[in-house]
């Protein structure tokens, strides 16, 4: 037996006598299930004594077990972990990774009432008072105190995490601003000047020069943005996105440079599907899910519209990277007479409550046409809501501008119909003074901001998501969605586990008052569209493959309504997501519980 099995079989004795004793696969399979049903009873018939915390992480592992060892899951996921086991007792070993063997010895843990939840990673070394011998104001101060307590910790986490709105960092950008404007001949008026934003967006070789002056650049990124150019990958980052980096590579502008600076292997992903990118990189299908041109359907009463299908600067992570070709693309704005055919479609569908303007970015458009654009879906009885998708507020916030917000105020008419605006922070860092002014333009108009966020290995760390949700309600803007990184393999170092954004959920966002924690967590099943993370309803994992990756079975929205086919889906490993983690400077052990969320 080789040593990394070891504590394995130390944890459940009992599953590596079974399994090392069977003479073949099914025979395994039999009395493992069996063992794993027979403890299940035992506990449920409560003839051995278990707290009930403890009995939920047995019951969730005894039947991710249970999911793992079934022949129909099996097929599913093309992979038999019970057959890697069985090896690995009989033999000593299997063709697995180490990622592999630490997801069963985690399982077995919580099977074994091992599972390392308790204590958290929040409270450890502290010991809850039991409020239960205490009554009345003495029970209500012992509790205050601890939660007190608790909110102490969760600031020393938060600290780590400064906004643009920081007196410090926003000295230090003021002081970035003038090298930029230096750099482009431009003063205080041209930086406050969304067309000047436009015009100097770093998209080619000059603007890679450029870049070099005004911060450094680590040598990957170097060469990775060389090769894109080189190659024709997208690649655009704005005046105002690039002052907000520190002059040299840091932690704290980690999140920044990775939205915009792409890494080599998704480079060279993107070179090797010139070719056919618009199937092999379309994630979501939205070739399969468009009745009409510029329009995309996969809900009964909204759908999206895109008439312009390129943005100012470009997201590595982009959804749409198999459309977009670079910044402001000649390609990129829709005909007079495409519009209007998406338009009529909306006016012939009377099924359509909510249209969703997007893109790429529609506020790239000059006023006029945004104006024509909105004039045409206000004159729809049936839309009732329309919501403006942007990322402008980040990336060049001088675009919201009095007359532009002057077009937004003339559609949003309370009663009839409402506008909103739907954005896309990432992280606290983004926030800066003039975002602060962008958002304050339209919420005087008594629109609602949403905001969107892709949960990122960038921005995945403890209580970061939580920092950004904070910041984003002193400036008005309503957390929406926490997207699942997509499952495009040209992506998979922005990727991070189901069970990091569940964990992130349950851990840290629940500990901030309900209306700061408005967002859900959400995965976009291809095709199908989003299905909700905390809904076990909605997912089940259905295997572990050799190299450690969680199969998951995601059940389309609409389960229980319409007989439609799941989705299986492979996500990156848990044990690969905290090796990263460690390289970034985190203590995996920080997040140990992460392996129970399933």
């Amino acid at each position: 037996m080789t040593n990394r099995w070891q504590r394995c079989w130390d944890v459940a004795p009992e599953i590596y006598l079974l399994l090392k004793e069977s003479d073949s696969l099914e025979a395994a399979r039999d009395v493992v299930v069996g063992y794993l049903q027979s403890l299940d009873w035992t506990h449920r018939r409560e003839a051995a004594e278990m707290d009930p915390w403890d009995y939920v992480l047995f019951n969730e592992g005894l039947e991710c077990l249970k999911n793992l060892f079934s022949p129909r899951n099996e097929r599913a996921a093309k992979n038999s972990s019970l057959e890697q086991l069985w090896r690995a007792a009989a033999t000593g070993d299997a063709e697995v990774s180490d990622d592999f063997v630490d997801e069963f010895f985690h399982l077995f843990k919580a099977v074994k009432v091992q599972a390392d939840v308790y204590p958290s990673m929040l409270m450890e070394g502290t010991t809850a008072p039991d409020f239960t011998k205490y009554e009345g104001r003495e029970a209500g101060k012992r509790r205050s105190d601890y939660l007190d307590e608790m909110a102490r910790r969760m600031d020393e986490h938060l600290s780590r995490y400064r906004s643009g709105l920081d007196p410090e960092v926003a000295r230090k950008r003021a002081e970035n601003r003038e090298r930029v404007l230096a750099l482009l001949g431009g003063d205080e008026g041209d930086w406050h000047d969304w067309r000047w934003q436009f015009r100097h967006v770093f998209k080619d070789e000059l603007g890679l020069s450029q870049i070099r002056e005004i911060i450094n650049l680590s040598p990957d990124h170097d060469r990775s943005i060389s090769l894109a150019l080189e190659k024709g990958v997208p690649f655009g980052v704005t005046p105002h996105y690039l002052h907000l980096m520190d002059e040299d590579p840091s932690d704290q502008d980690f999140a920044l440079r990775q939205q915009v600076f792409p890494p080599l292997k998704y480079v060279q992903k993107m070179i090797a599907h010139r070719g056919d990118r618009k199937v092999a990189l379309d994630f979501m299908r939205e070739r399969d899910t468009s009745p009409e041109e510029l329009v995309t359907r996969r809900y009964p009463r909204v759908a999206i519209i895109k008439p312009y299908d390129s943005c100012p600067q470009i997201c590595v992570y982009c959804q749409r990277n198999w459309e977009i070709t670079s910044p402001f693309m000649p390609s990129a704005m829709a005909s007079e007479a495409e519009i209007d055919g998406a338009l009529d479609w909306y006016a012939e569908h009377e099924a359509m409550m909510d249209v969703l303007v997007t893109g790429g970015d529609p506020l790239v458009m000059n006023d006029g046409l945004i104006d024509r654009i909105l004039g045409r879906l206000a004159e729809m009885d049936q839309i009732l809501s329309i919501r403006i998708a942007t990322r402008t507020p980040v990336t060049v916030p001088q675009r919201i501008t009095e007359e532009l917000c002057e077009i937004f105020g003339s559609y949003h008419d309370l009663g009839r119909r409402s506008l909103s605006v739907v954005t896309h922070f990432m992280h606290p860092r983004e926030v800066t003074a003039e975002t602060v002014e962008a958002i304050r333009r339209i919420r005087v108009l008594g629109m609602d901001v949403y905001n969107q966020q892709v949960f990122t290995f960038a921005n995945s760390r403890r209580f970061e998501t939580a920092a950004l949700r904070i910041v984003l309600k002193k400036i008005g803007v309503d957390p929406y969605y926490t997207f699942n990184m997509k499952g495009k393999s040209e992506m998979e170092e922005y990727a991070v586990p189901i069970a990091r954004i569940l964990q992130e959920r349950k851990e840290e966002a629940r500990l901030l008052p309900g209306i700061f924690r408005t967002d859900e967590p959400v995965f976009n099943v291809p095709f199908l569209g989003k299905d909700h993370l905390r809904a076990w309803q909605n997912h089940e994992i259905i295997g572990i493959q050799p190299d450690g990756r969680r199969t998951y079975r995601f059940l389309p929205w609409e389960k229980n309504i319409v007989q439609v086919k799941p989705y299986i889906y492979d996500d990156v490993s848990i044990g690969g997501y905290l090796r990263r983690l460690r390289e970034r400077g985190e203590d995996p052990e920080k997040y140990r519980s992460i392996w129970y969320y399933y």
